[in-house]
Order: C-alpha cells, then structure tokens, then sequence
C-alpha cells in the first residue's frame, strides 16, 4: 500500500534516508532530523512531499518528491529526490507502487514529466528504472551550488 506520508511516518522516513546514505557510501552526510522533516514536509505551504509503502503494518519505502517547471512544455513536472525501499522489501513491487504513485500525481497535477538522478554505479536502480520505462537522459551535466557557495555569492 502506497499513501501520502503523515507526521506520525517521520521517523521511518529519517530511518530510510539514512539508509539510503549508508547505501550511497555516504552514511554521515545525513543532516535531516526529525524536526527538519517535520517543517519541511507537513508545515503551512509545503512545497516538499513524501509517499510512503507498507507491508504488513511496516513503511518499507519512502519517495521524497517536489514540483519543478519546464518552460519548454510550459507545465509542472515532479522531481523525485530520493526512493528508498528497506533492502528485505526490494523485488516485492514497492518500488514500483511508489513509481506509480507519483505518475498519479503527476496525471492529478498536470505535470509533463518525472526526473530524477541516480549515481553512475548503481546499475540495480538503472535497471529496475528501466523496467518502469525510464530512460537515461543525455546532453546535460548535473551542476550544483552548495550552501557554502551560496553563501558566497550572496554576500
């Protein structure tokens, strides 16, 4: 079962990225804690959402999502920052259900598509994002300011 995520969801949620950080090599660059999620996802105007899977009364995956916008097709398109499910929970289709999920919600909000990144050397995650009908994009290089950087340039 896939929904919406509620207060109650956030420390499974803290749980799952930190997971995920663990899984990326990167275990200590979590800096997310429950209070941060809890303004970031349920505080007036959120513009940060979150699904989360269950199997048998257990959140098992978790799908952190925003709304870019496209000029070039002139709609809303979803980012989906993170999807993560717990390493006993992969190959039981929560994965997939939270896929499915956000292409309801971009249907429900018009959005003209779906991005996401997903690191070089994570050949499971490319092809189960394949089976799903994504396909690598080409031509564009990730760039980045981090908050040091922005910093500087406000200055």
């Amino acid at each position: 079962m896939v929904r919406p995520a509620v207060p109650g969801d956030v420390p499974d949620i803290l749980r799952l990225i930190r997971h995920l950080a663990t899984y990326e090599r990167q275990p200590d660059a979590v800096e997310a804690t429950e209070a941060s999620l809890h303004a970031t996802f349920f505080a007036e105007g959120a513009q940060v959402f979150a699904h989360v899977a269950e199997a048998g009364g257990a959140i098992v995956g978790v799908a952190v999502w925003f709304l870019n916008y496209s000029t070039w097709t002139g709609r809303p398109g979803i980012y989906l920052e993170d999807l993560v499910v717990d390493e006993a929970a992969r190959g039981t289709g929560a994965g997939k259900a939270l896929f499915r999920a956000l292409a309801r919600e971009a249907v429900t909000r018009g959005c003209a598509r779906i991005d996401w990144a997903v690191l070089d050397w994570n050949e499971s995650a490319m092809n189960f994002y394949r089976t799903i009908g994504g396909r690598p994009q080409s031509g564009w290089q990730p760039w980045r300011l981090d908050e040091a950087g922005i910093k500087a340039l406000a200055a």
